[in-house]
Protein backbone atom coordinates (compact mmCIF):
# COMPACT_ATOMS: atom_id res chain seq x y z
CA UNK A 1 0.00 0.00 0.00
CA UNK A 2 2.78 2.56 0.97
CA UNK A 3 4.76 1.30 -2.49
CA UNK A 4 1.47 2.45 -4.28
CA UNK A 5 1.21 5.72 -2.85
CA UNK A 6 4.49 6.90 -3.46
CA UNK A 7 4.28 6.08 -6.82
CA UNK A 8 1.02 7.63 -7.04
CA UNK A 9 2.84 10.58 -5.55
CA UNK A 10 5.70 10.48 -7.75
CA UNK A 11 3.75 10.34 -10.66
CA UNK A 12 1.96 13.02 -9.70
CA UNK A 13 5.08 15.39 -8.71
CA UNK A 14 6.10 14.76 -12.97
CA UNK A 15 2.93 15.67 -13.97
CA UNK A 16 2.59 18.93 -11.86
CA UNK A 17 6.00 19.59 -12.89
CA UNK A 18 5.30 18.73 -16.82
CA UNK A 19 2.52 21.49 -15.98
CA UNK A 20 4.48 23.91 -14.85
CA UNK A 21 7.14 23.71 -17.44
CA UNK A 22 4.17 23.37 -20.53
CA UNK A 23 2.97 26.90 -18.63
CA UNK A 24 5.97 28.64 -18.52
CA UNK A 25 6.96 27.91 -22.15
CA UNK A 26 3.77 29.29 -23.11
CA UNK A 27 4.49 32.18 -21.08
CA UNK A 28 8.09 32.75 -22.59
CA UNK A 29 6.71 32.39 -25.99
CA UNK A 30 3.91 34.91 -25.77
CA UNK A 31 6.91 37.37 -24.35
CA UNK A 32 8.60 36.79 -26.78
CA UNK A 33 6.31 37.10 -29.51
CA UNK A 34 5.03 40.25 -27.88
CA UNK A 35 8.39 41.62 -27.62
CA UNK A 36 8.84 40.48 -31.84
CA UNK A 37 5.84 42.36 -32.68
CA UNK A 38 7.01 45.45 -30.69
CA UNK A 39 10.19 45.57 -32.71
CA UNK A 40 8.87 44.99 -35.97
CA UNK A 41 6.19 47.31 -35.85
CA UNK A 42 8.68 50.34 -34.21
CA UNK A 43 11.65 49.10 -37.29
CA UNK A 44 8.16 49.94 -39.44
CA UNK A 45 8.02 53.14 -38.46
CA UNK A 46 11.47 53.93 -37.91
CA UNK A 47 11.80 52.97 -41.71
CA UNK A 48 8.35 55.23 -42.60
CA UNK A 49 9.78 58.17 -41.28
CA UNK A 50 13.62 57.63 -42.60
CA UNK A 51 12.03 57.45 -46.03
CA UNK A 52 9.63 60.13 -45.65
CA UNK A 53 12.61 62.55 -44.49
CA UNK A 54 14.63 60.98 -48.01
CA UNK A 55 11.14 62.23 -49.90
CA UNK A 56 11.18 65.67 -48.53
CA UNK A 57 14.68 65.90 -49.56
CA UNK A 58 13.96 65.30 -53.10
CA UNK A 59 10.95 67.55 -52.75
CA UNK A 60 13.53 70.00 -51.90
CA UNK A 61 15.59 69.32 -55.00
CA UNK A 62 12.90 70.07 -57.20
CA UNK A 63 11.91 73.26 -55.25
CA UNK A 64 15.74 74.56 -55.75
CA UNK A 65 15.79 73.67 -59.39
CA UNK A 66 12.73 75.37 -59.70
CA UNK A 67 14.46 78.41 -57.63
CA UNK A 68 17.65 78.83 -59.84
CA UNK A 69 15.74 78.71 -62.59
CA UNK A 70 13.29 80.85 -62.06
CA UNK A 71 10.65 78.35 -63.14
CA UNK A 72 11.56 79.62 -66.70
CA UNK A 73 13.99 77.03 -67.24
CA UNK A 74 14.15 74.25 -69.39
CA UNK A 75 14.55 70.23 -67.71
CA UNK A 76 16.68 67.88 -68.94
CA UNK A 77 18.99 65.28 -68.08
CA UNK A 78 22.44 67.51 -67.15
CA UNK A 79 20.39 68.55 -63.86
CA UNK A 80 21.01 67.73 -60.29
CA UNK A 81 17.52 66.47 -59.95
CA UNK A 82 18.32 63.38 -62.61
CA UNK A 83 21.23 61.89 -60.89
CA UNK A 84 20.53 58.94 -59.28
CA UNK A 85 21.31 58.36 -55.36
CA UNK A 86 23.25 55.09 -55.35
CA UNK A 87 22.83 52.82 -52.46
CA UNK A 88 25.08 54.95 -49.46
CA UNK A 89 25.17 54.86 -45.59
CA UNK A 90 22.42 56.84 -44.24
CA UNK A 91 25.31 57.77 -41.53
CA UNK A 92 26.89 59.08 -44.30
CA UNK A 93 23.90 61.60 -44.03
CA UNK A 94 24.64 62.74 -40.50
CA UNK A 95 26.20 64.95 -38.90
CA UNK A 96 29.02 63.88 -36.82
CA UNK A 97 27.17 64.65 -33.48
CA UNK A 98 24.64 62.19 -34.95
CA UNK A 99 27.10 59.88 -35.89
CA UNK A 100 25.79 55.97 -36.11
CA UNK A 101 27.17 53.97 -32.68
CA UNK A 102 29.00 50.75 -33.55
CA UNK A 103 26.78 48.09 -32.89
CA UNK A 104 23.69 49.74 -34.90
CA UNK A 105 21.72 48.75 -37.41
CA UNK A 106 23.48 50.10 -40.72
CA UNK A 107 20.85 51.47 -43.01
CA UNK A 108 21.46 52.22 -46.70
CA UNK A 109 19.84 54.49 -49.23
CA UNK A 110 19.21 54.85 -52.93
CA UNK A 111 16.30 56.45 -54.57
CA UNK A 112 16.07 57.84 -58.28
CA UNK A 113 13.63 61.33 -59.46
CA UNK A 114 12.24 60.36 -63.58
CA UNK A 115 10.73 62.89 -64.88
CA UNK A 116 7.26 61.54 -65.85
CA UNK A 117 6.78 63.95 -68.62
CA UNK A 118 9.17 61.77 -70.34
CA UNK A 119 6.65 59.41 -70.98
CA UNK A 120 4.02 59.15 -72.78
CA UNK A 121 0.75 60.58 -71.24
CA UNK A 122 -2.44 57.85 -71.21
CA UNK A 123 -4.35 60.73 -70.34
CA UNK A 124 -3.59 61.86 -73.69
CA UNK A 125 -6.21 59.47 -75.42
CA UNK A 126 -9.17 61.62 -74.05
CA UNK A 127 -9.89 65.45 -75.44
CA UNK A 128 -13.01 66.89 -74.31
CA UNK A 129 -14.51 64.03 -73.30
CA UNK A 130 -13.79 62.02 -76.48
CA UNK A 131 -11.07 60.15 -77.65
CA UNK A 132 -8.35 61.82 -79.35
CA UNK A 133 -7.23 60.53 -83.13
CA UNK A 134 -3.66 61.97 -83.25
CA UNK A 135 -3.38 60.62 -79.94
CA UNK A 136 -4.66 57.15 -80.92
CA UNK A 137 -2.23 57.37 -83.71
CA UNK A 138 0.87 58.38 -81.75
CA UNK A 139 0.04 55.31 -78.90
CA UNK A 140 -0.52 53.41 -82.16
CA UNK A 141 3.10 54.11 -83.28
CA UNK A 142 4.72 52.92 -79.99
CA UNK A 143 2.62 49.99 -79.90
CA UNK A 144 3.80 48.35 -83.77
CA UNK A 145 7.31 49.42 -82.34
CA UNK A 146 7.23 47.18 -79.12
CA UNK A 147 5.26 44.25 -81.18
CA UNK A 148 2.28 44.95 -78.89
CA UNK A 149 -1.26 44.05 -80.08
CA UNK A 150 -2.99 47.24 -81.10
CA UNK A 151 -6.69 46.38 -80.25
CA UNK A 152 -5.54 46.21 -76.49
CA UNK A 153 -4.97 49.64 -77.22
CA UNK A 154 -8.43 50.60 -79.11
CA UNK A 155 -9.43 49.14 -75.64
CA UNK A 156 -7.45 51.12 -73.27
CA UNK A 157 -9.06 54.20 -74.97
CA UNK A 158 -12.52 53.41 -75.16
CA UNK A 159 -12.65 52.12 -71.40
CA UNK A 160 -10.50 55.03 -70.33
CA UNK A 161 -13.52 57.11 -71.86
CA UNK A 162 -16.11 55.35 -70.06
CA UNK A 163 -14.22 55.58 -66.74
CA UNK A 164 -13.51 59.34 -66.75
CA UNK A 165 -17.75 59.75 -67.73
CA UNK A 166 -18.46 57.51 -64.74
CA UNK A 167 -16.24 59.72 -62.79
CA UNK A 168 -17.79 63.16 -63.41
CA UNK A 169 -21.16 61.36 -63.26
CA UNK A 170 -22.69 61.58 -59.50
CA UNK A 171 -23.53 58.46 -57.71
CA UNK A 172 -22.50 55.10 -58.38
CA UNK A 173 -20.73 53.82 -61.41
CA UNK A 174 -23.13 51.48 -63.46
CA UNK A 175 -22.15 47.78 -63.66
CA UNK A 176 -19.37 47.03 -66.00
CA UNK A 177 -18.08 50.69 -65.64
CA UNK A 178 -14.07 50.40 -65.46
CA UNK A 179 -12.90 52.22 -62.18
CA UNK A 180 -10.95 55.41 -63.44
CA UNK A 181 -7.12 54.20 -62.25
CA UNK A 182 -4.86 56.47 -60.40
CA UNK A 183 -1.41 54.74 -61.63
CA UNK A 184 -0.01 53.12 -64.54
CA UNK A 185 -0.19 49.44 -62.90
CA UNK A 186 -3.73 50.10 -62.60
CA UNK A 187 -4.43 50.58 -66.19
CA UNK A 188 -4.92 46.51 -66.22
CA UNK A 189 -8.29 47.72 -65.09
CA UNK A 190 -9.46 49.63 -68.42
CA UNK A 191 -8.14 46.14 -70.68
CA UNK A 192 -3.92 46.17 -70.97
CA UNK A 193 -2.61 42.67 -69.91
CA UNK A 194 0.11 42.45 -67.48
CA UNK A 195 2.74 41.55 -70.51
CA UNK A 196 1.49 44.72 -72.71
CA UNK A 197 1.67 46.73 -69.38
CA UNK A 198 5.17 44.90 -68.48
CA UNK A 199 6.44 46.09 -72.17
CA UNK A 200 4.52 49.46 -71.47
CA UNK A 201 6.36 50.49 -68.19
CA UNK A 202 9.55 52.92 -69.27
CA UNK A 203 7.03 54.64 -72.32
CA UNK A 204 4.03 55.59 -70.62
CA UNK A 205 2.73 57.44 -67.75
CA UNK A 206 -0.62 58.07 -65.76
CA UNK A 207 -1.00 61.64 -65.02
CA UNK A 208 -3.79 63.52 -63.65
CA UNK A 209 -4.45 65.53 -66.94
CA UNK A 210 -3.10 65.71 -70.18
CA UNK A 211 0.41 66.52 -70.28
CA UNK A 212 3.27 67.80 -73.11
CA UNK A 213 6.07 65.43 -73.86
CA UNK A 214 9.43 67.08 -73.02
CA UNK A 215 11.76 66.37 -75.47
CA UNK A 216 14.93 66.69 -73.46
CA UNK A 217 14.30 63.82 -71.24
CA UNK A 218 11.75 61.37 -73.28
CA UNK A 219 13.75 58.24 -74.50
CA UNK A 220 14.08 57.49 -78.20
CA UNK A 221 11.20 55.37 -78.71
CA UNK A 222 8.90 57.79 -77.26
CA UNK A 223 10.61 60.42 -79.31
CA UNK A 224 9.48 58.34 -82.29
CA UNK A 225 6.06 57.70 -81.47
CA UNK A 226 5.18 61.61 -80.12
CA UNK A 227 6.66 62.87 -83.36
CA UNK A 228 4.99 62.24 -86.59
CA UNK A 229 7.91 61.81 -89.51
CA UNK A 230 10.72 60.58 -87.51
CA UNK A 231 12.04 56.88 -87.70
CA UNK A 232 13.56 55.48 -84.41
CA UNK A 233 17.37 55.36 -86.00
CA UNK A 234 16.72 59.42 -86.24
CA UNK A 235 15.06 59.38 -83.08
CA UNK A 236 18.60 57.70 -81.23
CA UNK A 237 20.70 60.28 -83.20
CA UNK A 238 18.61 63.08 -81.61
CA UNK A 239 19.50 61.65 -78.17
CA UNK A 240 23.10 61.37 -78.64
CA UNK A 241 22.63 65.16 -79.96
CA UNK A 242 20.78 66.16 -76.83
CA UNK A 243 23.35 64.60 -74.66
CA UNK A 244 25.97 67.11 -76.15
CA UNK A 245 23.64 69.95 -75.21
CA UNK A 246 19.58 70.15 -74.05
CA UNK A 247 17.17 72.09 -76.02
CA UNK A 248 16.54 75.46 -74.10
CA UNK A 249 13.50 76.08 -76.64
CA UNK A 250 11.00 74.30 -78.52
CA UNK A 251 12.11 76.22 -81.48
CA UNK A 252 15.80 74.74 -80.81
CA UNK A 253 14.40 71.44 -80.90
CA UNK A 254 12.41 71.77 -84.03
CA UNK A 255 15.80 72.86 -85.38
CA UNK A 256 17.60 70.23 -84.58
CA UNK A 257 14.92 67.73 -85.68
CA UNK A 258 14.87 69.05 -89.00
CA UNK A 259 11.45 68.30 -91.19
CA UNK A 260 10.30 66.07 -88.68
CA UNK A 261 10.38 69.24 -86.25
CA UNK A 262 7.94 70.93 -88.78
CA UNK A 263 5.17 68.74 -86.64
CA UNK A 264 6.34 69.83 -82.72
CA UNK A 265 3.34 71.51 -81.39
CA UNK A 266 2.96 73.45 -77.91
CA UNK A 267 0.23 70.88 -76.81
CA UNK A 268 1.97 68.15 -77.35
CA UNK A 269 5.65 68.96 -77.05
CA UNK A 270 7.71 70.64 -74.53
CA UNK A 271 11.26 71.21 -72.81
CA UNK A 272 9.82 71.59 -69.28
CA UNK A 273 7.76 69.61 -66.86
CA UNK A 274 5.81 69.66 -63.86
CA UNK A 275 5.28 66.44 -63.02
CA UNK A 276 8.16 63.67 -61.82
CA UNK A 277 8.37 60.34 -60.14
CA UNK A 278 10.23 59.93 -56.97
CA UNK A 279 11.40 55.93 -56.60
CA UNK A 280 12.78 55.70 -52.95
CA UNK A 281 14.90 52.99 -51.39
CA UNK A 282 15.71 52.13 -47.70
CA UNK A 283 17.80 48.75 -46.94
CA UNK A 284 18.22 47.78 -43.30
CA UNK A 285 20.63 44.20 -43.51
CA UNK A 286 18.96 42.05 -46.08
CA UNK A 287 15.14 44.11 -45.26
CA UNK A 288 14.43 46.43 -48.40
CA UNK A 289 11.59 48.97 -48.19
CA UNK A 290 10.36 50.72 -51.39
CA UNK A 291 8.28 53.63 -51.91
CA UNK A 292 7.13 55.38 -55.55
CA UNK A 293 6.11 59.03 -55.27
CA UNK A 294 4.09 61.23 -57.83
CA UNK A 295 5.03 64.97 -57.30
CA UNK A 296 3.60 67.88 -59.34
CA UNK A 297 5.46 71.43 -59.45
CA UNK A 298 4.50 74.33 -59.78
CA UNK A 299 6.41 77.34 -59.52
CA UNK A 300 8.41 76.86 -56.69
CA UNK A 301 6.18 74.69 -54.95
CA UNK A 302 6.09 70.54 -54.96
CA UNK A 303 3.33 68.72 -53.49
CA UNK A 304 2.76 64.76 -53.36
CA UNK A 305 -0.05 63.37 -54.95
CA UNK A 306 0.12 60.28 -54.11
CA UNK A 307 2.37 57.31 -52.53
CA UNK A 308 2.54 53.71 -52.83
CA UNK A 309 4.73 51.53 -50.57
CA UNK A 310 5.84 48.69 -52.56
CA UNK A 311 6.01 45.07 -50.18
CA UNK A 312 8.51 44.54 -48.28
CA UNK A 313 11.13 41.94 -49.83
CA UNK A 314 14.25 40.09 -48.18
CA UNK A 315 17.31 39.90 -50.71
CA UNK A 316 20.89 38.28 -50.30
CA UNK A 317 23.59 40.44 -48.68
CA UNK A 318 25.23 42.76 -51.30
Amino acid sequence: MKHTQRGAALLTAMLTVTLVATIASAALWQQWRQVEIETAERGRSQTAWMMTGALDWTRLILREDAVSAQGNGPDHLGEPWALPVQESKLSSFLSQDQAWREGDTEVFLSGQITDAQSRMNVMNLLENGQVSVPALQRFGRLFERLNLPVQELHTLARQLQAAAQAAKTPGPAGAGTPLMPQQTQQLVWLGLSPGTLAALENFITLLPEPTPVNLNTAPAEVLMASVPGLDLAAARQLVQLRERGHWATLEAARQAMGPAGASLQAPQHSVQSRYFQVLGRMRIDHVVQEDQVLVQREGQQVRMLWRVRRPIRVTRAP
